[in-house]
């Protein structure tokens, strides 16, 4: 075994900065299919709790510890906001321009950067984290008179978030990904959902789908394309290998549906180790007549 040694160079890391603050609207499935842009982010403080030990005694020692659930919260800060966020803070837009405040606080997916440098490269890398099932508790706005210094009003809020399901480990709402330590094409296959492309919206993939981007080779699928008969009102979902196709919201194997009896959303996701090319159709509405 080698000797330890400390500060060596080009191991000396640190993290600063935050950038690329992205809001993602969940849809009625759990999925995150729309995000927008944060602008004028200037600081998210992880705000882990829980895990406290709590000692439990028998024959007269300490004869074990228990853990209670670790939770994760966090601190958004920024000058300004995206226009879809009012919603996720507890205001409705009763006209357009008129918002009505104390009203029920959505749920919200959120994504942010951070820098990772070291003490021969200050841009070696950045660490994307992505945060699922957020609720933003009511904060405090401070407005103050301009005077010979002022300064833009900043905004904060206090958020909670409750796990989600990940295979093969205990729920989570938190993921990190270190961008010095992953494959540069997995990493550019997940932002290109994170961050969208020409022909896609951006989208937070779910903690299943970030960990087979990185669990080996990823495999670009290009969905088929469901049909319909009008006569019989039935829908064709054709068998793709590597894609899941839902029929409003419900997974369903290839196969014959229907008659359908209202208008019907078909889409399609890419499954665990696959992935759909940067412009591709993937959803499909069919109007019963």
């Amino acid at each position: 075994m080698a000797i330890l040694e400390w500060d060596k160079t080009g191991e000396r890391r640190y993290e600063n900065g935050v950038d690329h603050g992205v809001l993602y609207k969940p849809d009625a499935f759990g999925n995150y299919p729309i995000g927008y842009a944060w602008n004028g982010l200037t600081t998210v403080t992880d705000s882990p709790s829980g895990a406290e030990a709590q000692p439990q005694y028998a024959d007269n020692i300490k004869y074990l510890n228990l853990y209670s659930a670790e939770e994760f919260g966090f601190t958004i800060e920024a000058f300004t906001y995206p226009d879809e966020w009012p919603e996720h803070d507890g205001t409705a837009e009763a006209e357009e321009g008129v918002f009505v405040g104390q009203q029920t606080r959505k749920p919200f997916g959120f994504s942010y950067r951070t820098k990772v440098g070291t003490d021969l490269n200050a841009d070696a890398g950045y660490k994307i984290h992505l945060v699922y099932n957020c609720t933003a508790a009511p904060s405090e706005q401070a407005h103050t008179t301009i005077n010979d210094s002022p300064e833009a009003v900043a905004f904060s809020w206090e958020v909670m978030t409750l796990p989600i399901a990940v295979t093969g480990l205990k729920p989570s709402s938190y993921i990190t990904i270190d961008s010095t330590k992953v494959p540069s094409s997995n990493l550019t296959a997940l932002e290109d959902l994170l961050y969208g492309t020409a022909g896609t919206d951006p989208q937070l993939p779910l903690p299943d789908d970030v960990i087979a981007l990185f669990a080996g080779a990823v495999t670009t699928v290009t969905p088929g394309v469901p049909t319909y008969d009008s006569g019989t009102d039935i829908i064709t979902i054709p068998s793709t290998v590597g894609v899941v196709y839902k029929i409003n919201g419900v997974t369903v194997p290839s196969g014959a549906y229907g008659p359908i009896t209202q208008n019907t959303v078909v889409n399609a996701y890419p499954a665990a180790g696959y992935r759909f090319p940067a412009v591709t159709d993937d959803d499909w509405l069919f109007t019963f007549v």
